[in-house]
């Protein structure tokens, strides 16, 4: 019997992540792949083309990468209920707030599947491109890829396909993470998902709380004679880097709204323009008017940190045109956005650069409570950043994946001119960066 060989390591703290998916893989070669793709995924290159991954990671051409994505048969659905079981397990049971959002992408031609003329969010505007309803969720400060779903216009369906709206692809993704046994605390989500009466009677159905987005001419005050309004109260917006900004804030009484209710909020009430002012409407009850703004503040801070994480990772860089590629693609670049969330509370929890000064001599150094694995004399690097967002923690294990990168771009010259010396150096520097011990627990702070 011949016994595989054992895949080529790359960098440690991403090969221990990828361990948890290597029995999805039919061969070696599939899970080097993985991981090699991973790797430029998180890497520095601003496009993530498949002929610049094969540079970063020392292949002579993208052809195995391109391999990968085309013909190996690994299942995506299966790496991604494993990715979603990795998530439930270190979320121990802790109740989740769901983000409910829509991608889109600008894409030429009409060969790629579901490509069509559409509203594309990304540019703000009707265009030709790819769509694609994601759910992700939160739990304290990390924020993590769920379910993505195509969405299908009608002009571009297959002789399989059937129709589906973005609210009903939605709920289909809600039932399918309750089944598997995530706990949903809210549902947060935009205008186009509460115009949508389905939705909204959906999460009623399954007993969920929520705050969603409403237009400025919602249809439940369109009568202005039955409508009241309380008076403005102010309340601190707090944003993700944790700056905050006075808000107004008042409710718009409706009667006959049963436990429905609506707001508006502010920037400047004199002059509510449509730029800065929200409309939203929420089943929570209680005393609101300190927390719904930040609710759904909450919702946008993280949209928008969401949608600029899939860009660094190359979220609409594929160049494959089918279905099921595409779907490979997405479904690497949500596993690589989970490896950035699981680094990013452990190890910058009130930490600072001069508390590492203090307290590293050696590697072998003493961790400090929010450190795990994590000899502190890396992060003594001039560039490490200890703010602990998770741009922060990807630009940090960038640096740590740097001499690997760089070596692989080096090493063409080093089979031109023998400089012993050189590769000696960089392979002790490699050699440290795989003692850099990576997170396995998504902490929820």
């Amino acid at each position: 019997m011949v016994v595989p060989r054992p895949p080529v390591p790359t960098v440690s703290f991403v090969d221990e992540y990828c361990l948890a998916y290597q029995d999805l893989f039919p061969e070696v070669r599939s899970f080097e792949n993985f991981k090699y793709l991973i790797i430029g995924m998180i890497s520095e290159i601003k496009r993530k083309s498949l002929t610049g991954i094969a540079k970063v990671v020392g292949l002579k051409n993208e052809q195995s990468l391109h391999h990968f994505l085309t013909v190996s048969p690994w299942d995506v659905k299966a790496c991604q209920q494993l990715r979603l079981s990795l998530i439930l397990e270190r979320v121990a049971g802790k109740k989740v707030i769901l983000i409910i959002d829509e991608t889109g992408d600008n894409k030429k031609g009409d060969t790629t599947d579901y490509v069509a003329r559409q509203y594309i969010g990304n540019l703000g505007k009707v265009e030709n491109g790819i769509v694609s309803v994601n759910a992700y969720g939160v739990v304290g400060n990390p924020l993590f890829p769920l379910i993505f779903k195509f969405f299908k216009p009608q002009a571009t369906l297959l002789p399989e396909d059937t129709y589906k709206s973005k609210p009903q692809l939605a709920l289909e993704i809600i039932s399918e993470l309750e089944g598997m046994g995530l706990k949903i605390e809210q549902v947060l989500a935009d205008s186009l998902y509460r115009e949508s009466s389905t939705f909204i009677q959906g999460l009623n159905k399954l007993h969920l709380k929520y705050v969603v987005a409403i237009r400025r001419n919602h249809k439940a005050w369109l009568n202005k004679e039955e409508v009241t309004y309380s008076d403005w109260q102010t309340f601190d917006l707090v944003f993700s880097n944790a700056n905050e900004q006075t808000r107004y804030i008042q409710e718009i009484i409706c009667p006959g709204s049963g436990e429905v209710r609506y707001w508006k909020i502010t920037s400047d009430f004199f002059r509510e323009r449509k730029t800065n002012t929200w409309y939203l409407m929420t089943n929570r009850s209680g005393d609101l008017y300190s927390s719904i703004g930040n609710h759904y503040g909450f919702r946008n801070c993280i949209e928008y940190g969401f949608k600029q994480a899939k860009n660094e990772l190359g979220w609409a860089d594929f160049r494959v045109i089918s279905y099921q590629q595409i779907s490979k693609w997405w479904e690497i670049v949500s596993c690589a956005f989970l490896l950035i969330s699981l680094q990013t509370n452990p190890r910058n929890n009130q930490v600072t650069r001069e508390s590492v000064s203090e307290e590293c001599q050696s590697l072998n150094c003493v961790y400090p409570q929010g450190i795990s694995q994590e000899p502190l004399k890396y992060s003594q690097q001039e560039w490490w950043n200890f703010s602990g967002r998770w741009k922060s923690t990807l630009n940090n294990l960038r640096l740590i994946i740097q001499p690997y990168v760089f070596y692989n771009f080096l090493k063409p010259w080093l089979l031109i001119f023998d400089i012993p010396s050189l590769e000696a150096g960089f392979l002790e520097l490699l050699n440290m960066m795989n003692k850099f011990g990576g997170s396995t627990t998504l902490d929820s702070g």
